[in-house]
């Protein structure tokens, strides 16, 4: 390893609940990043059923909360001992990991007496079991500033994938969020909608499965414009930037409520969620950043095929000049471990003093030191 480079873990389990994504990587004085190794583990059914139960109110939820925040640090706690034993490392060989936790409540807004995030996890109990310092708690800080305390990611995005052209970087995880890297400009981004959540949750109540493979289910269906149009109406997505969403906007009672009892075929439904993701992230590009030339994509939405396709034939539509597309794994990172590695990361921003959110991105106040520390 370089003089004035030092090793981070960083850890990701994202809206989907699918699971945990770990990377070691190698930072260099200037934010450098490079992967070493990386491990991905999914969620034990019991653990996973109690994150999910956790996404809305019910009973004895403190409880509750504590108890997945213990077995999420356990869990975490496994990954990283795969992790460093896959990369041959001891704990003394890592400063720190960042740990993002996994997203019960997320209400951001102007009045700082009503805003809050919450990711769960028992960081302290993390430090303890890996014998590593744990950075957690990234997105509160940015919220006291005034901020969203979302989307996180531009700032890693730009170490990253900033280029001599424009560019925009499309993160599909359960929310899609976006990346705007003008080559004139301040760095942007902003979530845009749902990205994969809708149709995991559609496909689970009709198939049981906890996501549709390869999008093959929607791509049986048909596109329902009625349904498109009337959600595309939903007041998020006129929003002006900065803005934040997640579980508490997006979920299968909304859903529900688009359809109104209307007896579509369940696969047409799910044809028509796949649009919706696709046209409200192309629109926001078109939008607030029409001069983008190269569109890269990551997260776990890349892996659905017909969700690709239909990104590339209603790119050609939109942008006339045409919109090259392609995953992030062009630029040697794995659309599945982007935000790991981003987590990772602010981890070494933490640990340097460097500010890491954006307030173009978040509409914070000002730049700002995120996460808490938690000492081995």
């Amino acid at each position: 390893m370089h003089k004035s480079h030092s090793l981070y873990i960083g850890m990701m389990s994202g809206t989907s609940l699918d699971g945990i994504d770990a990377v070691l990587a190698e930072l260099g004085p200037d934010g450098e990043t490079q992967l070493c190794g990386a491990v991905s583990a999914p969620f034990a059914p019991p653990l996973r059923e109690a994150l999910l139960a956790l996404q809305t109110p019910g009973d004895n939820e403190i409880h509750r909360e504590h108890l997945a925040a213990n077995a999420l640090a356990m869990a975490y706690a496994e990954v990283v001992r795969q992790l460093l034993a896959k990369c041959k490392r001891n704990p003394s060989d890592i400063t720190a990991i960042g740990a993002h936790g996994q997203t019960i409540r997320h209400q951001a807004g102007s009045n700082k007496a009503l805003a809050y995030t919450h990711q769960t996890l028992n960081p302290a109990l993390l430090a303890e079991l890996t014998s590593i310092d744990v950075i957690a708690d990234f997105r509160s800080r940015d919220l006291a500033a005034g901020g969203h305390g979302a989307p996180l990611v531009p700032a890693f995005h730009a170490q990253q994938f900033a280029s001599n052209k424009n560019t925009a970087v499309l993160n599909l995880g359960g929310i899609a969020n976006l990346t705007l890297l003008p080559q004139k400009g301040d760095v942007t981004g902003f979530d845009c909608g749902p990205g994969n959540m809708l149709m995991d949750a559609w496909i689970a109540k009709h198939q049981g499965k906890d996501f549709d493979q390869n999008g093959a289910w929607a791509a049986q269906g048909t596109v329902n414009n009625s349904l498109l149009e009337q959600m595309l109406a939903d007041p998020f997505f006129t929003k002006a930037p900065p803005k934040s969403t997640g579980r508490d906007d997006f979920h299968l009672e909304w859903l529900e409520k688009q359809l109104g009892g209307n007896a579509l075929k369940a696969e047409d439904v799910q044809a028509t969620l796949l649009h919706l993701t696709v046209t409200t992230a192309l629109q926001s590009i078109h939008l607030y950043a029409p001069q983008t030339e190269v569109l890269i994509v990551c997260g776990g939405g890349v892996n659905n095929t017909a969700l690709l396709n239909c990104l590339r034939e209603l790119a050609q539509v939109m942008f006339k000049y045409g919109l090259e597309i392609r995953s992030s794994e062009a630029n040697g990172v794995d659309p599945q471990l982007v935000e790991a590695l981003a987590f990772a990361w602010l981890a070494w921003a933490h640990k340097t003093k460097r500010p890491a959110n954006l307030p173009a991105v978040t509409g914070a106040s000002g730049p700002r030191i995120l996460g808490a520390c938690y000492p081995a």
